[in-house]
């Protein structure tokens, strides 16, 4: 397994009430030393991803700009192409574009769309990933698919990446980590699923062997290309503590799935001293290849000295 420096990531960034609060907070990811700030994609009390990421990157010089992740059903793949183009035009090739396939069905009903089956939702994302890579990278795509039809389009203008924007694609379930595997530059895990229609989390894939056998699953289907892949752990809880066993006892109470030492030993939890957090996250790389990996807005200012330790080595 080629082993990557490593680069992190701030997601989850929600909103701001004016622009210069979101060029604030741009500007401190950046100085704090993350690689890349992300917007998630619902129809609640967040900013528009696309406009935010181009404010940001505005707002900053290096900071790298992106989206985990957006919801295909809300765009057609020429739309979303045209957009991530543009977007990448105007951030000086600074984009990383997330797609997922869409889960918080509140959304769907919000705006009127049909929540289908989540083996539909993916087969669709499969074939919008496919037309978007092949406009991005410059092609005229016509495609008479089973979920869209495109027409000789070719998309202006061309994103300064080439041969595009590094593509996320992100998620737990293993249809959709295959079609990851297969399609995507960089591969998400995020360990968590929603049941009931998004409603409630399921955090059973915490556990270091499910890891394991997603890791191997995302291998297998990516074949040849799996080396050139970018493995990305999304981490939805960092407690900077002294006391380590004690605050994952406090979680397993709420996790009730999980036992203390499966929070401990998985790669979506860092618990611990900062020393500890930077020995579990290499512990972690040799293991599993996570070397890109993104917290939560809330935990930026305590991961931060994990990330000055570890950015690059």
């Amino acid at each position: 397994m080629l082993i990557r420096p490593f680069r992190f990531g701030l997601g989850g960034v929600r909103s701001a009430a004016s622009r210069s609060e979101w060029a604030a907070k741009a500007r401190a990811a950046e100085d704090l030393g993350y690689a890349v700030l992300s917007l998630p994609d619902h129809l609640t009390d967040l900013l528009a991803p696309m406009p935010a990421l181009v404010a940001a990157a505005d707002a900053t010089t290096r900071l790298r700009v992106g989206t985990t992740v957006l919801c295909n059903d809300f765009r057609h793949p020429v739309v979303l192409a045209r957009e991530a183009a543009t977007v990448d035009v105007l951030t000086d090739g600074r984009l990383e574009l997330g797609l997922g396939a869409g889960w918080m069905k509140a959304d769907y009903d919000q705006a009127g769309l049909i929540f289908d089956e989540a083996s539909t939702r993916v087969d669709r994302l499969a074939e919008a990933v496919s037309i978007v890579k092949r406009l991005l990278d410059g092609e005229e795509v016509t495609r008479d698919g089973r979920h869209y039809h495109v027409s000789g389009h070719r998309i202006h203008p061309r994103p300064l990446q080439r041969p595009h924007p590094p593509i996320f694609v992100g998620g737990n379930a293993r249809r959709l980590l295959a079609v990851a595997a297969r399609e995507a530059d960089i591969v998400g895990l995020t360990g968590i699923r929603f049941r009931a229609a998004g409603t409630k989390p399921d955090v059973s894939s915490f556990r270091a062997s499910a890891v394991d056998e997603r890791v191997r699953l995302v291998r297998e289907a990516a074949g040849s290309r799996f080396e050139a892949l970018e493995l990305n752990a999304l981490v939805q809880r960092v407690v900077v503590t002294e006391d380590r066993h004690a605050a994952a006892e406090t979680l397993a109470r709420q996790w009730t799935d999980l036992t203390a030492e499966d929070i401990v030993g998985s790669p979506y939890v860092l618990i611990g001293t900062v020393e500890q957090m930077v020995e579990a996250l290499q512990a972690r790389r040799a293991r599993w290849g996570f070397s890109y990996v993104t917290v939560f807005e809330a935990a930026r200012d305590a991961f931060a000295p994990v990330v000055a330790r570890l950015t690059g080595t």
